[in-house]
C-alpha cells in the first residue's frame, strides 16, 4: 500500500537519470493527469492491446475488467523478443495472451493487427495504448467501439503549453488534459 512500480524505457535525459536511482530515493512526480480507461460499457469480451511501453496500463485495466466479471484477452506487441515484458504477468491472471514481434523472433510475426487477423479473434470492445502507428492501424482494422490511450510527450501537464496537442476527428486535443484516453469516435 505504500509502494509504486514505475515501468519506463530510457529515451532521454530524465529516464536516463531514473535508471541510476536506487530504492528509497525521492522522486518528484506529477500524476493523475487527464483521464483513464472507462469500464462502464456492455463489453463481455474486451480486447486489450499494448504496444511497447503501452503495455503497463493494460495490466491494471485487465485486473479491473476481470473484477467486473468480464473476460478480457490481451495482445502485446514488440519489435523483438528481447523487448518482451509482462507477458507472464498477464498469463498469471488467467487471460488469453498473444504476442507479436515485428521481426518474428517470438509469437506472431508482424504487428498486433496480424494477430487479430490470423487468430480470427472475436471481441466486443477495444482498449489500446501504444505508439501512434499502432493506434492508427488498430483504428482501421477494427469495427468495434473502443478507447485509445496516446503516448505523447507532455511539457507542462496542465494543457497550457500545447506541446502535446494532436489532431483528432473532433478537432485538436491536448493529451495531458483532454486525454490521454480518447474514445474511438474521437
Amino acid at each position: 500500500e505504500r509502494t509504486i512500480t514505475i515501468i519506463y524505457k530510457v529515451v532521454g535525459r530524465g529516464t536516463e537519470q531514473m535508471k541510476g536511482m536506487q530504492a528509497g530515493e525521492v522522486l518528484d512526480i506529477l500524476t493523475g493527469l487527464g483521464n483513464g480507461f472507462s469500464t462502464d460499457n456492455d463489453a463481455k469480451r474486451p480486447l486489450l492491446v499494448g504496444g511497447g511501453v503501452g503495455v503497463p496500463p493494460m495490466y491494471n485495466l485487465c485486473k479491473r475488467l476481470q473484477g467486473e466479471g468480464k473476460k478480457p484477452m490481451v495482445i502485446l506487441g514488440f519489435n523483438t523478443a528481447a523487448e518482451i515484458f509482462y507477458a507472464e504477468e498477464f498469463r498469471a491472471l488467467g487471460v488469453d495472451v498473444y504476442v507479436s514481434t515485428a521481426d518474428g523472433s517470438e509469437g506472431t510475426k508482424g504487428f498486433v493487427t496480424d494477430v487479430i487477423r490470423e487468430k480470427a479473434l472475436s471481441f466486443d470492445y477495444l482498449y489500446t495504448c501504444g505508439p501512434l502507428p499502432m493506434l492508427k492501424a488498430l483504428y482501421d482494422a477494427t469495427e468495434v467501439d473502443g478507447e485509445f490511450s496516446f503516448e505523447e510527450r507532455m511539457g507542462c501537464g496542465f494543457g497550457a503549453c500545447m506541446g502535446c496537442s494532436c489532431q483528432t476527428l473532433t478537432g485538436y486535443k491536448r493529451i495531458c488534459k483532454d486525454g490521454p484516453v480518447m474514445r474511438k469516435e474521437e
